[in-house]
């Protein structure tokens, strides 16, 4: 599968398609004045406690306060919580952690407001960006991601991608984690981990270990809530998540962007740095690489699949609503049940595109063509997922209910991607509504009148729609003969199958379009 990364980055936005085999699959985008992004650590200070939700609303400097609740602070809170204080008063033995003494593990239940106290500092990790109206979700179990690694500090379990399946494999990662790890920091080994070199994992171990120590110190500094460490930018984060083997370009049209990614492939992958290229034509980046034209196909509130089918998608504030529907998909020769088969794949595949592309999260009730067979529904729920294995975020998948309905939910950790494809009304112009057909009429004659009388006009002719055209040149008292008599013009009136029902338009003796 050939993968590439195209990249628009202006004053204030910076937006990123991710194409696979030439089709756009992921859009993100980054907001410059973003306050958080997911990932990012932050020290807190308790401003509320609320008992009935077992949760705290803690001060991250910013408009909304960030909500954190009970089952979140983490199984190493209380470690978290000491390290904080001696980090705080400048002890410089907690940079390497090794004559550190690990608290015992923080208990799965129990009140909030016996572990957190009204005022309190506490060191948190952006679980979910501000959403909507709601501040952001927050996590006091603090992690650091890196390209093969997840440092994890206050643990000294190794775990591994439970999708490295090998077991040989599995135990050659192990023993050579166990050899680098740092005394009282735990290592989670991730998928793109597979056949690297311990000098590979080496390095990502030594990156993570200095963010760490460039927390600590930070620490020691700070004055009252804020952003101690933050996470890489939106493109940075995606080359370090999906970067692989099938990558063979990135083009972005912002020099510095060009070279923040340039020197980022140089620490993850240094043999990778040259295939950023910097996009300096004057068509947008956009456009020239298709990308734009894919978004104003998928993003409607109709998505058209290219054998006719057609999926109607509806956002509601509790879930997302997917209608599946063959549209003129029926081939001659195939059953009824055979064609809802065909259909519901075809489809499937496209809901599984369409959910990582406007990251749709939550409960999502896709709508299939009913089908009878069981085998039949047990194959499409096979197939949905083996196409929702390419998401990344966190889901599940239902089967196929009595009624046809599938029900998936999906994590999500940022706002939906929204992308508005429609246009404002040329003859509404946005507001809904438009004048009643019964006046159209009385508005050709008022403006026929103006040009008889202000311009002298003795030769006109009008074009209209065919339904108002029939309705004034039909009969032996037509309203063009009425017309001509009383106000002593010369008048044709031809139809336009172009023209909306209220649209019209005066040519005068030459032909000539006359501005009204």
């Amino acid at each position: 599968m050939e993968k590439e990364l195209i990249i628009s980055a202006s004053t204030d936005e910076v937006q990123v398609a991710l194409l696979e085999d030439k089709q756009l699959v992921e859009l993100h985008k980054e907001k410059k004045n973003n306050r958080f992004a997911v990932g990012d650590i932050v020290l807190g200070k308790v401003r509320k406690i609320m008992p009935g939700l077992n949760a705290a609303f803690v001060d991250v400097n910013d408009e909304k306060d960030g909500f954190l609740h009970y089952i979140d602070l983490g199984p190493s809170y209380n470690s978290f919580e000491k390290y904080l204080r001696l980090a705080m008063n400048g002890d410089a033995s907690v940079r390497t952690l090794k004559d550190f003494t690990i608290e015992p593990v923080f208990g799965k239940t129990g009140n909030l407001s016996n572990a957190l106290k009204v005022g309190q500092y506490l060191l948190a990790q952006i679980d979910k960006e501000p959403i909507s109206t709601k501040g952001p979700k927050l996590s006091g179990d603090i992690s650091f991601a890196g390209r093969y690694l997840v440092l994890v500090p206050f643990s000294n379990q190794v775990s591994i991608s439970q999708k490295i399946k090998g077991n040989e494999e599995r135990s050659r990662l192990r023993r050579l984690i166990q050899s680098i790890r740092p005394e009282n920091f735990g290592l989670i080994v991730r998928t793109v981990a597979e056949g690297k070199s311990v000098a590979d994992l080496d390095s990502d171990l030594r990156m993570l270990m200095e963010k760490w120590e460039r927390m600590t110190i930070k620490l020691k500094k700070v004055t009252g809530p804020q952003t101690i460490e933050s996470e890489l930018g939106v493109a940075s984060v995606l080359l370090r998540d999906v970067l692989n083997d099938d990558f063979n370009t990135i083009y972005c049209d912002n020099e510095d962007v060009c070279n923040e990614m340039r020197t980022y492939l140089q620490s993850i992958a240094p043999d990778k740095v040259d295939i950023v290229k910097h996009y300096k034509m004057t068509t947008p980046i956009f456009e020239q690489f298709g990308v734009q034209r894919d978004i104003r196909r998928a993003f409607g509130k109709i998505v058209t699949i290219r054998s006719g089918i057609y999926l109607y998608v509806e956002h509601t504030e509790a879930m997302h609503v997917i209608d599946v529907n063959s549209g003129n998909h029926i081939k001659a020769g195939t059953g009824q049940e055979d064609t809802a088969l065909q259909v519901n794949i075809e489809s499937a595949k496209e809901i599984a595109r369409q959910l990582r592309l406007r990251d749709m999260g939550g409960i999502v009730i896709v709508d299939f063509v009913d089908m009878q067979k069981a085998e039949h529904r047990r194959e499409l729920y096979e197939v949905m997922t083996a196409e929702m294995k390419k998401d990344k975020a966190r889901h599940t998948i239902l089967p196929l209910s009595k009624f046809g309905l599938m029900q998936i939910t999906r994590h999500r950790v940022r706002p939906a991607i929204e992308v508005d494809v429609q246009e404002k009304c040329p003859f509404c112009e946005g507001t809904g509504t438009i004048k009643s057909s019964l006046t159209v009429v009385d508005d050709i004659e008022s403006n026929l009148r103006y040009l008889e009388m202000s311009q002298s006009e003795r030769k006109l002719t009008i074009l209209t729609h065919p339904y108002i055209q029939a309705y004034l040149t039909k009969g032996f008292k037509s309203m063009r003969r009425q017309w001509q008599r009383k106000y002593g013009v010369h008048l044709k009136i031809n139809p336009m199958e172009s023209f909306s029902l209220l649209e019209y338009k005066f040519l005068d003796a030459s032909g000539e379009e006359i501005s009204m």
